[in-house]
C-alpha cells in the first residue's frame, strides 16, 4: 500500500503559475514511476506527464510541453508539477499517481485559471 496525496492547487489568473507537490509513502519512493492526470468537468481523466524513478527522463502532452515542468526530490518522496504561463483550459482537477505493484492515485487537487 502507497499512500499519495496531493496540495498546491488554488485559483490564480491567465498566465500565471502553479507548484503542485505530490507526496507519497514507501521506502521504495525512489524506485517509483510517477506522473500527473488531470480531469476537467464533463472531460475523461487524461495524462499531463510522466517523470522516471530516476527523474532523468520526463514526458509531456504537447498542450503543456514548454509550460510545465515535472521533477522530483527523492529524499522528500516528494513529486512536484510546476506549472507556468497558466491557460483557462488547464483548469481541472489534477491528480498524481505513484507505480509502484500497482498503480495509486491521490484524492486531487483542484486548480482553477481566470480568464
Amino acid at each position: 500500500q502507497v499512500d499519495v496525496a496531493e496540495t498546491g492547487g488554488g485559483l490564480v489568473q491567465t498566465g500565471g503559475s502553479l507548484r503542485l507537490s505530490c507526496q507519497a509513502s514507501g521506502r521504495m519512493f525512489n524506485t517509483y514511476t510517477m506522473g500527473w492526470f488531470r480531469q476537467a468537468p464533463g472531460e475523461e481523466r487524461a495524462r499531463v506527464g510522466t517523470i522516471s524513478w530516476s527523474g532523468d527522463v520526463t514526458f509531456y502532452i504537447d498542450s503543456v510541453k514548454g509550460r510545465f515542468t515535472i521533477s522530483r526530490d527523492n529524499t522528500k518522496n516528494t513529486m512536484y508539477l510546476q506549472m507556468d504561463n497558466l491557460k483557462h483550459e488547464d483548469s481541472a482537477v489534477y491528480y498524481c499517481y505513484v507505480d509502484s505493484d500497482h498503480r495509486y492515485w491521490g484524492q486531487g487537487t483542484q486548480v482553477t485559471v481566470s480568464s
